[in-house]
């Protein structure tokens, strides 16, 4: 993987309108507005230098509750593409709408059929770089 960065954007529809108990989720119009400004968002997104992947996903229990996850090379790809032409148009206004918390991870355990690798970190020393436990 090798200095793979996640970022999480989370996204919640009707936010402040709606009963936290509701999960009947928003009307079909918000979603639709939803929906038509985060594809272009990750559109734009993906067309940078950097970008890994992406998805947009909607919470199984809550359809109020939306992700925007994308994979980048490195955190400085994610905040170069933040500066661009394109991602200024089409995500910026989206993305300011996200739940307000950190939002880029680095990538430091992955798995496949073959086992957990270990990806140390440059910017956190300690239990995050420790071999993984038997």
């Amino acid at each position: 993987m090798g200095d793979v960065v996640l970022v999480v954007n989370r996204f919640v529809l009707g936010a402040g309108q709606l009963d936290e108990r509701d999960v009947t989720g928003p009307d079909a119009d918000a979603e639709r507005d939803f929906l038509s400004r985060a594809e272009p968002a990750l559109a734009a997104l993906a067309g940078c230098a950097g970008f890994v992947h992406g998805e947009l996903g909607r919470a199984v229990d809550d359809p109020t509750r939306w992700c925007l996850v994308t994979r980048w090379a490195s955190i400085g790809a994610y905040r170069r593409a933040l500066g661009s032409y394109q991602v200024k148009i089409a995500a910026t206004a989206l993305l300011a709408e996200a739940v307000e918390e950190p939002a880029g991870y680095e990538v430091l355990r992955g798995a496949d059929a073959d086992g957990i690798s270990v990806e140390h970190s440059d910017r956190a020393p300690g239990e995050a770089n420790r071999p993984p436990r038997r």
